[in-house]
């Protein structure tokens, strides 16, 4: 008998295991990430939230306005001004917000600290296995024009980057294809982001959410039924 009926319900499924991962790498590098800011003098912000784009691609304000789209424009700008004044960022003519040499090294700095937790926490797992269906996964997910996932994929994976590193921020960038999922649901329905935000259960909560779940699901088509489960499974051992 399949563990789940159909993609609709894999995907609903997956979503919070792939999130409980992430955050079990986050919690356990915490500590760790607080001592590098201390020491170099940068707040992780931004450089730890856009780690894995801010190295390829730079990020103009209307394309932080995507990423973060339930928040705050003018919340946001202090942080901006203060990675810049750190000289962790630069502003080019255009608007675009680039790493500086000090921004990268923090980011590798990083990507050192989270490849360590991965280890610690996700040891005894099969870390290439979960690491190469996720990439798989990752690249079937249809970037929608504007989205948040054109914008945060295809993640930055240095030279050397072990598996538990790879499969971590593959992790975080998929969640940015069910949050492009879930906004063209509720936007279908007419609905804005605070919109969103204040709708309580019912009716058309129900309907938003299996519109989302729909469209997330088209990513997983990408694996087998059997695939699908051992990535299921060994995600859920991570957590």
């Amino acid at each position: 008998m399949p563990k789940f009926q159909d993609l609709l319900e894999y995907a609903a499924a997956i979503a919070p295991v792939i999130g409980a991962a992430t955050v079990n790498v986050h919690a356990s590098a915490a500590r760790a990430v607080a001592d590098l800011a201390e020491t170099s003098g940068l707040t992780p912000g931004f450089l730890s939230d856009l780690r894995f784009t801010l190295p390829l691609r730079p990020l103009t304000r209307r394309d932080l306005a995507v990423v973060y789209r339930y928040g705050d424009p003018a919340g946001r700008e202090p942080s901006l001004r203060e990675h810049l004044s750190q000289g962790a960022l630069e502003e080019d003519r255009e608007g675009g917000l680039r790493l500086t040499a000090a921004g990268l090294a923090f980011v590798h700095r990083l990507y050192d600290l989270h490849a360590a937790a991965a280890e610690r926490v996700w040891a005894g797992n099969d870390l290439p296995g979960l690491a190469e269906l996720a990439g798989r996964v990752l690249g079937a997910a249809d970037r929608l024009p504007g989205g948040a996932l054109e914008l945060m994929a295809p993640p930055y994976e240095p030279e050397g980057a072990g598996a538990g590193l790879l499969l971590f921020n593959r992790l975080a960038a998929l969640r940015y294809h069910r949050a492009d999922a879930h906004a063209a649901a509720w936007r279908a329905a007419g609905l804005t982001a605070a919109g969103i935000v204040a709708l309580a259960g019912g009716p058309v909560r129900e309907g938003i959410e299996a519109e989302t779940n729909r469209r997330d699901a088209m990513a997983y088509r990408a694996l087998t039924e059997g695939e699908r489960d051992i990535f299921y499974d060994g995600l859920l051992k991570l957590i």
